[in-house]
């Protein structure tokens, strides 16, 4: 259980780099449109607080690798603060914008809530 626990911590920082990548990179461009459903003009609009959303992740990314490489409980309890973020973004997401970044964000970072606190 331990090691499923690490795959879905690596899963969801890796999901998060993901999206800092389409938020501060992608998000005027074709992939970015298409993605989030955007207008170029409302892109273009929204840049700027998109960029910020994909720091954030960036943020949650970087949290949840401190917790990987932080040794002992420590470790743990850090990865389980930043899932649980993870969680509390993704249910918020789900409900405010579209039910799929429900089952996308707060999924993977709820299992490996669960992985954590099983083994």
């Amino acid at each position: 259980m331990k090691f499923l626990g690490i795959a879905l911590v690596l899963l969801v920082a890796l999901e998060h780099l993901y999206f800092l990548y389409l938020e501060m990179f992608l998000w005027t461009r074709p992939k970015g449109l298409r993605i989030f459903g955007n207008t170029a003009e409302k892109a273009e609009a929204s840049k700027v607080l998109a960029a910020n959303q994909g720091l954030y992740n960036g943020f949650l990314a970087a949290g949840l690798v401190w917790g990987l490489v932080y040794p002992g409980a420590a470790g743990v309890h850090i990865q389980m603060f930043f899932l649980g973020c993870v969680v509390v973004a993704g249910i918020y997401g789900g409900l405010t914008v579209k039910m799929r970044i429900m089952y996308l964000q707060a999924g993977p970072a709820l299992l490996g809530l669960l992985a954590l606190l099983v083994a």
